[in-house]
């Protein structure tokens, strides 16, 4: 027997993979519930501020898990300029993986549906929780605080846009000019 926290755990973790990919306009409540593998009623019983309330958690739920691979990464990696590399690496992979459809895990549901005050907390908390991650990334290398906050503001906004523009080119190059830049940057702040 399926429990009734396994149900919500999967309606979450396919939601995100569908609101990240089709953003949260083009997703449908058949297609979440359908795709979380749970009966037709079971989204108002689990999510009971609806679509919107599941939107949330599912967007929760993937900042947390690239705050996760964000900390993983740039902590196995040997140096500062590695670290970024090898996250905007991971992360282009992910979308080629995925035939340029998955970018980032906030960005799409962000872009449509921010409008809702649920889910722009949500988004903002995770962009939050990465900013966290490689600010407190850059500080532990000897980093002042106030530049490494600016410095992670600055490789977010170049990743996130070289995300966006890759998916829509269908082509990684515009990651690889970004870590290239990004790489320097971080060699030479930490220098």
């Amino acid at each position: 027997m399926v429990r009734r926290t396994d149900t919500r755990r999967r309606m979450v973790a396919s939601a995100a993979e569908l609101f990240r990919s089709q953003g949260y306009h083009a997703t449908g409540l058949n297609q979440l519930v359908t795709a979380g593998g749970a009966p037709k009623g079971s989204l108002y019983f689990h999510f009971p501020g609806g679509k919107e309330q599941l939107a949330a958690e599912a967007i929760a739920h993937s900042g947390e898990a690239m705050a996760d691979l964000l900390r993983e990464l740039l902590t196995a990696a040997p140096d500062a300029g590695s670290a970024i590399t090898g996250v905007i690496d991971a992360l282009g992979r992910n979308l080629a993986d995925s035939g340029y459809r998955s970018g980032c895990p906030i960005a799409t549901v962000a872009l449509d549906a921010g409008d809702s005050e649920t889910i722009r907390q949500a988004c903002t908390g995770g962009y939050r929780s990465w900013h966290a991650v490689i600010t407190g990334y850059l500080t532990g290398e000897g980093l002042d605080a106030a530049r490494a906050a600016t410095l992670s503001t600055i490789a977010l906004s170049a990743i996130e846009g070289a995300l966006l523009l890759a998916r829509t080119q269908h082509d990684l190059a515009p990651l690889h000019a970004v870590a290239e830049h990004l790489r320097h940057t971080f060699e030479r702040e930490l220098e």
